[in-house]
C-alpha cells in the first residue's frame, strides 16, 4: 500500500484517483505522443509540454512557471530523459505549489473561538457550480465529526437554492434558518448567525446569492451581509469560501478573479472534478490566487468532498497507470 493510503485511507485515496482519472489519462496521452521518439527533453519536448499544460486547463502564467523550472532543471542537470519528464513535472509542479504561501488545510479542525461563538463560513460562487450541495457535504461531514452545525439559506433570490438547501438540512438531520423569497440576504444572515449563537452552535454555513449580476452590486450586497451578522458575532464571517466548479476550465479562473474583487476571499473548493478532464485548473488556481483550496469535489457521495491535500493531488493527476 502507497504512503498516501496509509495516510489518508485506502478508500479516499482511491476515490481521488478515480476521481482525476480523466484528467490522468488526458493528460498522459497527450504527452505519450509528445515524447514518442525522443530520447531526452529538449526545445521541441518542452514546448509540446507547454501547449500539454496550457490544454489542460493549468493556466497560461502558472504553465509558464512550470516550463522554466523544467528548462533550468534540464539546463543544470545537462541530460534528462524523456522517460524522466513525468517524475520531474511533478517535483517542479510539488515545488511550485508548496511555495505559493497556502499551507495544506488541516481536515475538519473547526477553530473554537474564545468566546465560544459560532465559527462563521460564509460561501460564495455563481449558480451551478455546487455550492448548495457542497454546503450539504460539508454540514454531513461536520455533523459526523460531533459539530453543532446550523445552515443559512440566504439565497433568497432563488427557490430552488432554498429548496435544495432544506433537502440537505432533512437529509443530514441539521437545522435550517431560513426567510420567504425575495427576503433581505442580510436579514437571513443576522437571523442565522442569532440563532446559532443561541443554540450554543460550533459552526454556521450560510449559503449567499449567486449572482455575479456586477462587482459593484456584488459587493455592495456581501458587505452588507457581513456588517449585519457582525452586529451578532464581532468578527464573522471567519471563512469567505468560494465555489468553483473545476469541469468550466478557464472560465473558473474568471470566476475567482471577479469574487476575489468583489470581497475578501478566504478559501476555495473546487467542485466536479470526477467528471470532467479539466483537473489542471486546481493547479492554476492554487497558485495564480494564493488563497487555499480547502475543499474538492470528486464524486457524488457524501464523502467524496474531500480535504484538498497539494501532495496527494499530484500524486493522483500524474499517477501512472
Amino acid at each position: 500500500m502507497s504512503w498516501f493510503k496509509k495516510v489518508l485511507g485506502s478508500d479516499k485515496k482511491e476515490t481521488l484517483d478515480k476521481g482525476l482519472e480523466k484528467s490522468n489519462r488526458s493528460f498522459f496521452d497527450k504527452m505519450s505522443r509528445a515524447v514518442v521518439g525522443k530520447s531526452k527533453v529538449d526545445d521541441e519536448v518542452l514546448d509540446e509540454l507547454e501547449e500539454i499544460l496550457i490544454t489542460s486547463d493549468v493556466g497560461v502564467d502558472t504553465t509558464i512557471k512550470i516550463i522554466e523550472r523544467i528548462e533550468d532543471r534540464v539546463a543544470r542537470d545537462k541530460y534528462v530523459g524523456s522517460d524522466e519528464l513525468d517524475r520531474i513535472l511533478r517535483e517542479e509542479i510539488m515545488a511550485l505549489l508548496s511555495e505559493n504561501k497556502t499551507e495544506d488545510y488541516e481536515g475538519l479542525n473547526i477553530p473554537v473561538l474564545p468566546n465560544g461563538d459560532p465559527y462563521v463560513i460564509m460561501v460564495v460562487g455563481v449558480n451551478g457550480v455546487g455550492k448548495t450541495t457542497t454546503i450539504g457535504k460539508l454540514a454531513y461531514q461536520l455533523k459526523s465529526k460531533g459539530k453543532k452545525v446550523v445552515l443559512g439559506a440566504g439565497d433568497t433570490f432563488r427557490a430552488a437554492a432554498v429548496d435544495q438547501l432544506i433537502i440537505w438540512s432533512e437529509k443530514t438531520g441539521v437545522p435550517i434558518v431560513k426567510q420567504a423569497m425575495g427576503s433581505d440576504p442580510a436579514s437571513v444572515a443576522f437571523d442565522t448567525v442569532q440563532s446559532a449563537k443561541a443554540q450554543g452552535a460550533d459552526v454556521v454555513l450560510l449559503d449567499t446569492a449567486g449572482r455575479l449580476h456586477n462587482k459593484i452590486n456584488l459587493m455592495n450586497e456581501l458587505s452588507k451581509i457581513k456588517r449585519v451578522m457582525q452586529k451578532v458575532i464581532p468578527d464573522a464571517p471567519h471563512d469567505v469560501m468560494l465555489v468553483l466548479d473545476g469541469s468550466t476550465g478557464q472560465n473558473a479562473f474568471e470566476q475567482a478573479k471577479q469574487f476575489t474583487q468583489a470581497t475578501e476571499v478566504s478559501s476555495l473548493a473546487i467542485t466536479k472534478l470526477d467528471g470532467t478532464a479539466k483537473g489542471g485548473v486546481v493547479i492554476g488556481i492554487s497558485d495564480q490566487f494564493n488563497i487555499p483550496v480547502k475543499y474538492i469535489g470528486v464524486g457524488e457521495g457524501m464523502d467524496d468532498l474531500q480535504i484538498f491535500n497539494k501532495a496527494e493531488f499530484v500524486d493522483s493527476f500524474f499517477k501512472k497507470n
